[in-house]
């Protein structure tokens, strides 16, 4: 009897690990949803400030000193154990400024920016790396395993962002779009850019949850646009004069506050950014993942 019960205790052990390792895997269809919030930094690559030399849009252009906090929340819904849409709700502050560049043109524009970010988007997450343990076979003396899910993805969606640069003169804030800083308004052409507009946010994760619902996350992504006027600095200069003239007096000044007036930098139709790069922005986030029991509808019971 004993010789039987031998042989047969290799393949309740595996019965028992299969039939462990099928309910883990349908575990995930009791908490498809999953809510989220979570803090971080924002950074910008635009035209201004950056490393010292002809401004990129490339992570090289980078200001670290100019990284502001963010903050989010979100929404998950699990379609597949590996794919999932999440919308987020974000809010983080943008900065640049020519002053941080030792660069001659850049520094000597003397221009500078902030711009609060307020985004809403829906992203579509692959998991490419997924690893899950729950309780195990359990021998007497043997205590049962804790309970863990870590994944790693990657994900892309559609966002629409909104913001509004101003700019710094005698330490108070304007905001520069009503101003027309590049003639917006005045040449003929040039109409003021829209606050509001679409992003394509793209980025990597990771989770790790220490029991079945609560976890912590960190992702990284940046979003790609479709305006060069985040920072207001887009093409070229427009007559100081005349922008004073139709906007103010500090309208003109914020146009070209320019270090060195006696170089042709800043005459009317010269470069002031860069048109053929459009503006963009990232967020690194921390968050804290909190799952939610799914229903017999399909939807989140609370």
């Amino acid at each position: 009897m004993k010789n039987k019960l031998l042989l047969a205790l290799p393949l309740i052990i595996l019965l028992s690990t299969v039939s462990n390792a099928q309910r883990l895997r349908s575990r995930w269809k009791a908490y498809r949803y999953e809510w989220s919030a979570g803090v971080g930094a924002a950074n910008f690559l635009g035209d201004l400030g950056g490393a010292n030399q002809i401004g990129t849009n490339g992570f090289k252009d980078l200001e670290l000193s100019l990284t502001r906090p963010a903050l989010t929340l979100g929404l998950k819904y699990k379609i597949t154990e590996s794919l999932a849409l999440h919308t987020h709700a974000t809010y983080g502050q943008v900065r640049g400024d020519d002053k941080l560049t030792a660069e001659y043109f850049r520094n000597n524009r003397n221009l500078n920016f902030k711009s609060n970010i307020y985004e809403a988007n829906i992203n579509l997450e692959y998991s490419i790396i997924s690893s899950r343990q729950g309780g195990v076979y359990r021998l007497r003396g043997i205590k049962r395993s804790s309970s863990f899910e870590a994944l790693g993805y990657l994900f892309a969606g559609v966002g629409v962002f909104h913001f509004n640069p101003q700019g710094q003169y005698n330490d108070k804030w304007y905001n520069l779009q009503p101003l027309g800083t590049e003639g917006q308004g005045i040449s003929e052409g040039r109409t003021k850019y829209k606050r509001t507009q679409l992003c394509i946010p793209v980025g990597i994760g990771g989770r790790y949850f220490f029991n079945r619902r609560m976890g912590f996350g960190v992702e990284f992504g940046i979003r790609k646009t479709f305006t060069d006027y985040i920072d207001d600095v887009s093409k070229t200069y427009y007559d100081k004069n005349a922008i004073a003239q139709a906007n103010g007096q500090v309208a003109g000044i914020l146009s070209d506050p320019s270090l060195n007036t006696s170089t042709p930098q800043s005459d009317l139709g010269s470069q002031r950014g860069d048109a053929t790069n459009k503006d963009a922005y990232m967020f690194l986030m921390f968050s804290f993942h909190y799952k939610l029991r799914t229903g017999r509808t399909n939807f989140p019971v609370f």
